[in-house]
């Protein structure tokens, strides 16, 4: 049976014109925000992707926040297909730099390729770690996962600021930091690994962690599509009543998608901690855990699409930063009102279009879930 007889929605419909659409708007209301500001919108566009992809420097650092936000995306949306709202990102991907820090400064001895390894698995143990007791809570006591993710993002924040002004804090600063790492503990930058190709390239935070974030999005893709966890994952997601009368245990899969979306975002702390601040620093997340909301949303859970708006939050944060330097006008705090309108209209307001144009490929009304 097609999709039009089953009166579904194709799928280049739902996850490709609509976020299409939903940020077409947000660029054209934020055109008019820009243009009430007394700025040209045509001027400030031009400025915006020319800095993020105008360069090789430019497309550098749009990778480099591209990265972090595919790590917390894919961490809000593993969570989505099994029905739950995992906004803990930002805590779990703190315990991830913690996990880097203790594996690196206890074990330093290690040779390179090893230490990394385990540095991987420790940021992604920690986050998983973080996210496991929420994820058991809800599963075995009812306690709602938006809820207790919250209540962790602030214990995770609290309990980082004690261990850096305590027991890991560097003795020689003020800064709210540990020991630098060795140099075995770092992730090769784009422009090494370009250059031993001969291919020259501008130094820029891009680092192999980019690669991993790739890695992680198509293990996310194979294992809900092409496995059967993947399954009973959408089968929970979908109907938790069915899903218990096939045998499926909704606790479970509670558990597992929450251990999988901290790792996934106790991994987003590699980029970071190993590929860039070479030691752990207070709030280095500055945000990250959010977005990924906003970048799930926009993705429609599907890792492909995750990318995607990963890639366009990236171009937002970089050529928004060489906005607010070429344009005096572009404040920084007007381009917190662009990124906002993004996730406005691709979050709050996405099935804005979604019954008219329905109606138009179906050539008839399609009743569509809110």
């Amino acid at each position: 049976m097609s999709a039009q007889a089953r009166g579904e929605l194709p799928l280049w419909y739902s996850a490709g014109l609509v976020p299409v659409l939903n940020v077409a708007c947000a660029f054209l209301v934020a055109g008019l925000v820009v243009l009430a500001i007394g700025a040209s919108p045509i001027d400030a566009v031009r400025i915006l992707l020319r800095g993020a992809l105008g360069s090789p420097y430019g497309i550098g650092y749009t990778l480099y926040y591209a990265t972090t936000f595919i790590f917390t995306g894919l961490a809000v949306a593993i969570a989505f297909h099994a029905g739950h709202f995992n906004i803990g990102g930002e805590g779990q991907s703190l315990l991830g730099g913690l996990g880097i820090a203790l594996v690196v400064l206890n074990l330093a001895f290690l040779p390179s390729p090893l230490l990394i390894l385990l540095t991987i698995a420790g940021a992604a143990l920690l986050g998983a770690a973080w996210a496991f007791i929420p994820g058991w809570l809800q599963a075995y006591r009812g306690s709602h996962v938006v809820i207790t993710t919250i209540m962790f993002n602030f214990l995770a924040f609290g309990l980082l600021g004690y261990l850096l002004v305590g027991p890991m804090k560097r003795p020689d600063s003020m800064s709210l930091e540990t020991l630098p790492f060795v140099e075995g503990a770092r992730l090769f930058r784009a422009d090494e690994i370009l250059g031993w190709m001969g291919i020259a390239m501008p130094r820029t935070p891009l680092n192999l962690s980019f690669a991993l974030a790739l890695l992680c999005a198509l293990f996310t893709w194979v294992l809900v599509w092409r496995t059967r966890l993947g399954y009973e994952i959408r089968t929970v997601g979908a109907n938790p009543t069915a899903a218990h009368y096939a045998g499926i245990s909704s606790k479970r899969i509670t558990v597992i998608v929450m251990l999988m979306g901290g790792a996934f975002a106790g991994m987003m702390a590699t980029n970071e901690i190993l590929g860039v601040q070479q030691r752990l620093i207070a709030d280095f997340t500055a945000g990250a855990g959010f977005v990924g909301i906003a970048v799930a949303l926009m993705g429609r859970g599907h890792p492909v699409g995750i990318v995607l708006a990963s890639l366009l939050f990236g171009v937002l944060y970089q050529g928004g930063a060489e906005l607010a330097f070429d344009m005096p006008l572009m404040t920084k705090d007007m381009i917190i009102v662009i990124q906002g309108l993004v996730i406005l209209f691709a979050g709050a307001l996405e099935n804005m279009f979604r019954e008219r144009i329905a109606g138009w490929i179906f050539r008839k009304p399609v009743e569509v879930a809110p």
